[in-house]
């Protein structure tokens, strides 16, 4: 079964539902966040750097802490290139599934694992994005309690599946506005056509007047207390 057209109303229901999280950015604002799930993946990132290289767009990494620790050198590459990098997780457990304590452990082993790759230049590790985008309300508790800033999404082709690059750029065009963050994945499920799919994808949304940026830039254009509770 696709799940890909039910992503759109699936979005509609959770966005109002978690206000605490970045689901967009300002929807007044043609800006836009290409992010990119479940690496580094040294024979599907290495290629898709290369095609971010070439357009010179900021984006934005979730890692597995087992695939920094697998390709060091690679997760240093990306950081030293200036790309945003966020969690996700050490080995994609699902966090709702985790207690307390083990979720703390599995984020700073994630952050751990990404200090040590990176060196003596170590990214602002804030933003988390859980394992198949599923959460609990205690879970967004406790990640606002750490400090951390639960990232979602506006975009899901349903890459993982390996519809094929063409069918991925077109469920993206179908979607995208103002403001959406597009997941697609650079890892061993869906990052087989990650590179063609950008290839083909950025210059499509840049003729559409896009601007890409990252999912930091995009926590600054919107307004979320959090602060708050989560009920």
């Amino acid at each position: 079964m696709q799940l890909a057209p039910l992503y759109p109303l699936i979005h509609r229901i959770l966005k109002p539902s978690f206000p605490n999280c970045l689901w967009t950015g300002d929807q007044k604002a043609p800006k836009i966040a290409l992010t990119f799930d479940d690496g580094p993946y040294p024979p599907y990132t290495s290629s898709l750097l290369n095609v971010l290289d070439r357009y010179q767009i900021p984006a934005s990494f979730f890692w597995l802490g087992i695939c920094v620790d697998r390709a060091p050198a690679l997760a240093q590459a990306i950081h030293q290139k200036g790309y945003w990098i966020g969690l996700h997780g050490y080995d994609h457990r699902s966090f709702a599934t985790l207690s307390p304590t083990q979720l703390k452990q599995d984020l700073e082993q994630t952050k751990d694992a990404i200090v040590n790759a990176c060196q003596s230049s170590s990214p602002t590790l804030i933003d988390v994005r859980p394992p198949n985008g599923l959460f609990t309300p205690q879970t967004l508790r406790l990640l606002n309690q750490w400090g951390y800033r639960p990232v979602m999404w506006s975009v899901i082709p349903e890459d993982w599946v390996h519809p094929g690059a063409a069918i991925v750029v077109q469920r993206v065009l179908d979607q995208v506005q103002n403001g959406s963050i597009i997941v697609l994945h650079d890892g061993c499920y869906g990052g087989r056509d990650v590179a063609e799919t950008v290839d083909r994808l950025v210059p499509a949304l840049l003729d559409r007047g896009y601007e890409f940026v990252t999912v930091n830039q995009l926590w600054a254009t919107v307004r979320i207390d959090r602060r708050s509770s989560i009920s």
